[in-house]
């Protein structure tokens, strides 16, 4: 009878504590054909409407459109999904065998889109406490960062990179805004599917083991937050926007953006509708590595459209590893849960 009273008296404040405490939103994703326009309303609580446009999953690049395509069919995202409004496809010189020659990059865009409702007002959302390294960790733990200078920003430092500078101002050089060097290395057996593609290359250049960017991650200030409603397509004012841009990848990737648009839902001051975005500047020649893979057997399943589009028995893990599909859906699924948790 003790044991049990006991056992009653230090049950109760524990019993009382999670009586108090909200439930833990775990925000999961649901593919929709279009979240532009999309009704908040239509959206179920912890729930993320999510598209990524993969409407050919026969075709190993579906969800890929190229960069010159994108630009003409989707003029306003362009405009605020690229590194900066003016971008272009970077033209730049290239030396071999002591013979200089210039060069075209062309490239491919993946955009992941999605929208949920937070269930808290705009105004009690504090965006500035995620513009940090370390939410930028929580978001994805196998991602390392550490800040870096604006003085060592490749495209201002080095001059064979001085293609991916902004025109407009350096990068890292706005106000109150986080400079950030990261690097992932990549997980599961593509380290060892890199080193046999490697070994394919005669004096080519070697595929690296990780990937490794630079970013600068800021809060929009209002006077370029409120043209995002363009975007959205939600008929409110933008409360907040938060984006990390990255201008410079070491391989595979040019340039990637998330952004995160907060607006007041409809008829609710207690709810807060929040559009995010994932674009990805891909290299278009790396998706054009087939023939050298396709003659060694164990690299059949390493074709890079098949692994960046998490289509490869090489995929793994939640991270980049996953491929860029499901890289989208857990880095906006964890802003999601962070923003809702806050």
């Amino acid at each position: 009878m003790r044991q049990s009273l006991t056992a009653r008296f230090l049950a109760a404040p524990l019993l009382a504590f999670l009586a108090a405490t909200p439930a833990l939103a775990q925000y999961r994703t649901k593919d929709v054909p279009n979240v532009a326009g999309l009704d908040a309303g239509a959206i179920a609580p912890n729930t993320i409407a999510f598209t990524d446009h993969r409407d050919n999953p026969a075709s190993p690049e579906s969800g890929l459109t190229p960069f010159l395509d994108w630009s003409r069919t989707q003029p306003v995202q362009k405009a605020v999904l690229a590194p900066h409004p003016d971008y272009v496809e970077p033209d730049y010189k290239v030396t071999v065998n002591g013979t200089t020659k210039p060069r075209h990059e062309t490239l491919k865009v993946y955009v992941a889109e999605a929208r949920f409702v937070v269930p808290r007002a705009p105004d009690r959302i504090e965006l500035r406490r995620f513009a940090s390294l370390a939410f930028l960790s929580r978001m994805d733990p196998a991602i390392k960062h550490k800040t870096l200078s604006p003085a060592d920003v490749t495209p201002t430092k080095d001059p064979a990179a001085s293609f991916a500078k902004r025109p407009d101002r350096p990068w890292c050089a706005a106000p109150e805004t986080l400079c950030i060097e990261s690097r992932y290395d990549l997980e599961g057996k593509l380290p060892l599917g890199v080193k046999l593609a490697n070994k394919l290359e005669e004096g080519g250049k070697k595929i690296a083991e990780f990937v490794s960017f630079q970013s600068e991650l800021r809060v929009l200030p209002p006077e370029e937050a409120t043209k995002l409603a363009s975007l959205t397509r939600i008929e409110a004012p933008v409360a907040g926007a938060l984006e990390q841009n990255i201008f410079w990848v070491n391989q595979i990737l040019r340039f990637g953006k998330f952004l995160a648009v907060l607006q007041p839902a409809a008829n609710d001051p207690n709810k807060t509708v929040v559009t995010a975005y994932m674009a990805l500047g891909i290299k278009a020649d790396v998706l054009d590595r087939k023939k050298e893979y396709e003659r060694v057997p164990v690299l059949r399943n390493l074709l890079p459209a098949q692994v960046l589009m998490g289509n490869s028995s090489f995929n793994t893990g939640s991270s980049i590893s996953a491929g860029l599909p499901t890289y989208a859906r857990n880095r906006i699924a964890a802003f999601a849960d962070a923003l809702a948790k806050e």
